[in-house]
């Protein structure tokens, strides 16, 4: 049945692994259906990592075994002449997401992103930013928004989050599903356990990643994090806890599982809702001690932060959930104002952390995005 508790959430959760061949998602008789182009006319590239922690045992495997991880990076490349136009994702992670939504077959597999698959990447240290998705959602939630990033010459790094993701594919087939959290009275303590688990998944990417050697990598003294949804409370506690990271951005995610409620931070912190408030928010706002805004933007939903409102209507959404629910989770606002909005806000906020380039529309209303409320300012 669906619930709004059950829709927080890209897609259901199911259990289990069983292997999948690794092939693009396509489309079952639909017309294309195009992402937003970034903004900026430089041409973006991006290539999928297999990483394995073997210096962290898996908190959430059922056995003890390294930590593995799937991470899409998207970067400004040097030219996209001779690659081809990467696909959303594969054909099984499209099925699980598609099901559990639900989304007409065939749906994920039209939906067409702009970066080109395997295309040079420009030469030198990028800024990094990591990017986080919701519980069981997935890498390529947020592609609109990784590509601009990578269009204005950011290196993003996008994680499955093993065993919370929807469907984690690996490269020899295998197939991990999300595994539902255990009941439990202590929530508080499980959701720590999540994050902990997401946090050590980034530190170890970004550890990776400023290591690496060749093309795409990564800027060490330049690396920020956005996360949706509980990303965002990952993106919050980390910051808290590695002082490598500049700065974060939280796209509607409350603070849970972190202690960064009740501590603050000392570092930028952009709060990006659909909410008008809430009690971790709240208690944030009292102990943040570095650099902090909280901006709702207006006729939004908790699902309008990833690229959901593109394909909801052609993937007959409307037909499977309730009016007022379609309403509550992908808000009122134009697709393409949404993603606009989202994109230049949090692209301005790493501007002026990792390259130093402030910009007047973090200092207060702006008639340009007047959908945005400055719900809260420090700094």
């Amino acid at each position: 049945m669906v619930t709004r508790r059950s829709l927080l959430v890209f897609a259901g959760s199911s259990a289990g692994a069983v292997a999948l061949p690794a092939v693009p998602a396509r489309a079952g008789g639909q017309g294309a259906i195009d992402l937003p182009a970034p903004t900026s006319p430089r041409p973006v590239g991006t290539v999928d990592l297999h990483l394995v922690d073997h210096d962290r045992d898996d908190p959430l495997a059922p056995d003890r075994r390294p930590r593995e991880l799937m991470v899409q990076l998207w970067y400004p490349a040097l030219t996209t002449a001779g690659h081809c136009r990467a696909p959303y994702t594969t054909s099984r992670v499209a099925a699980a997401l598609e099901a559990g939504l639900p989304l007409k077959p065939g749906t994920l597999g039209a939906v067409r992103p702009h970066a080109r698959t395997g295309a040079p990447a420009v030469p030198g240290a990028l800024p990094l930013v990591l990017l986080g998705h919701g519980r069981k959602g997935g890498r390529s939630n947020c592609t609109a928004l990784a590509e601009e990033l990578a269009s204005y010459g950011y290196l993003v790094a996008a994680i499955d989050h093993t065993y919370d993701a929807a469907v984690v594919e690996f490269p020899d087939g295998r197939a991990v599903h999300s595994v539902p959290p255990e009941e439990s009275d202590d929530w508080d303590r499980q959701e720590r356990l999540e994050i902990a688990a997401r946090v050590g998944d980034l530190r170890f990417v970004a550890t990776t990643l400023t290591r690496r050697r060749g093309s795409p990598c990564a800027d060490p003294r330049r690396i920020g994090v956005v996360g949706h949804s509980m990303g965002g409370a990952a993106a919050a506690e980390l910051l808290r806890v590695d002082g490598r990271f500049a700065v974060g951005v939280n796209l509607d995610g409350a603070l849970f599982g972190s202690s960064v409620p009740d501590l603050g931070l000392d570092r930028p912190y952009l709060l990006l809702t659909a909410l008008e408030d809430h009690d971790t928010w709240r208690r944030w706002r009292e102990h943040q001690r570095g650099w902090g805004r909280q901006l709702r933007a207006r006729d939004t939903g908790h699902l309008t932060f990833t690229d959901l409102p593109h394909f909801a209507v052609a993937g007959g959404l409307g037909e499977s959930w309730p009016p007022d629910l379609y309403a509550e989770l992908l808000g009122t606002l134009a697709p393409a104002r949404s993603t606009e909005l989202i994109r230049t806000y949090t692209r301005l906020c790493f501007d002026r952390f990792l390259k130093g380039r402030p910009s007047p529309l973090l200092d207060g209303p702006s008639a340009r995005y007047p959908e945005v409320d400055f719900r809260w300012a420090r700094g």
